[in-house]
């Protein structure tokens, strides 16, 4: 049993946006799992939808295996979430905030004082713990809504951007709070546009584009595609003896390059692992006769992975567009099609999602 699995989940505001297009995600127990994508890729909508604060569209959505729809506090009671940019109110402290949150969630006032406690130290605000909550700084607030997510000791929980907005050290010590908060009894969903943010906590990472799930696997797999076939290197002597023989590296159309000056970038398509084409791109320093300065599998891979799978998605649908140009019989309008269906809502995309931590 999954704990979150969704099925061609479809979310279209006002009949004429459609924010998610038969998105398929698929979260194991115990994962630390990083939802990737641009702003406006769909991240916050699926969060409401996990969360019951929308209904789909379209599609299927169940959280520990049971439907999650609006009526099922019981389940939301199980979940905590931390929004984009958390606001409290201003005049509480962190203490009396939180228990104001361990009222809604039925918790008896001892257990809920022992909590707060326990959470105020471990997100290192028990010295601002009687401050009024006016003055905090953005990363103060992030950790105020962390330990506002924990209270109930959820099975559950779902991080929206929670190092947006952090400096450098805000940074680092959320991760580490995220680190320490993983294990087998919690699973963790983070939603990130920090790619170096992921590659430091997530166990396991899925991309998403316009709506749809483009990659889901373990990180180690993402880093495994990343580092595939990347190799830049620099070389000073006979660079054009060079440049005419980068096309025996590998089968005719499976090697790419750039130039820019010495360096040069090469990009290899084929099947053989890095240290292959590595070896490869040696040999051939060797016979041209040419000096290498340096050589290296590149910079920043997972974002370069990331934007690779972002520009595959976008040449695909390219090609699913033309393909169902070529066939369509436009007698059906598909628009007409659509107008047909069941839109009653009238939520526009950023209605209903609360800048509080969801309790």
């Amino acid at each position: 049993m999954y704990v979150v699995q969704t099925t061609d989940l479809t979310k279209i505001y006002e009949n004429s946006y459609i924010a998610l297009n038969a998105l398929n995600l698929r979260v194991d127990k115990g994962m630390v799992f990083g939802l990737v994508g641009p702003n406006g890729a769909g991240k916050s909508t699926t969060f409401r939808i996990l969360l019951g604060l929308q209904r789909p569209t379209a599609g299927a959505v169940s959280v520990f295996g049971e439907s999650m729809t609006p009526e099922r506090a019981d389940i939301r009671r199980r979940i905590g979430y931390l929004p984009t940019n958390p606001s409290f109110p201003k005049h509480m402290t962190p203490i009396t905030y939180l228990e104001f949150v361990g009222s809604i969630l039925g918790m008896d006032a001892s257990r809920a004082k022992v909590q707060l406690a326990r959470l105020l130290q471990a997100v290192d605000l028990a010295g601002a713990a009687s401050q009024r909550i006016h003055g905090f700084s953005t990363g103060m607030m992030t950790r105020l809504g962390i330990a506002a997510a924990l209270m109930g000791d959820p099975e559950l929980l779902i991080l929206d951007e929670p190092t947006s907005g952090l400096d450098p050290a805000g940074r680092k010590q959320t991760i580490e709070l995220i680190r320490e908060l993983s294990g087998r009894d919690r699973t963790i969903i983070i939603a990130t546009h920090i790619l170096s943010d992921v590659e430091r906590v997530c166990s396991d990472v899925g991309i998403i584009s316009q709506g749809r799930i483009i990659y889901s696997g373990p990180m180690a797999e993402m880093r495994r595609l990343a580092r595939q076939g990347s190799i830049s290197i620099e070389i000073e002597g006979n660079t054009s003896a060079f440049e005419q023989q980068i096309h025996t590296l590998d089968e005719i159309g499976s090697v790419r390059y750039e130039r820019v000056g010495s360096e040069f970038r090469i990009t290899f398509l084929g099947t053989e692992p890095l240290s292959e084409y590595v070896q490869r791109v040696i040999n051939l320093v060797d016979r041209t006769g040419v000096e290498m300065l340096y050589i290296t599998t590149g910079a920043d891979e997972i974002e370069e992975a990331f934007l690779r799978r972002l520009e595959d998605d976008r040449t695909r649908g390219f090609l699913r567009a033309a393909a169902w140009a070529a066939v369509q019989d436009f007698s059906d309008d598909p628009i007409t099609e659509l107008a047909g269906m069941d839109l009653s809502e009238r939520e526009q995309p950023d209605a209903g999602l609360p800048r509080h931590p969801a309790v």
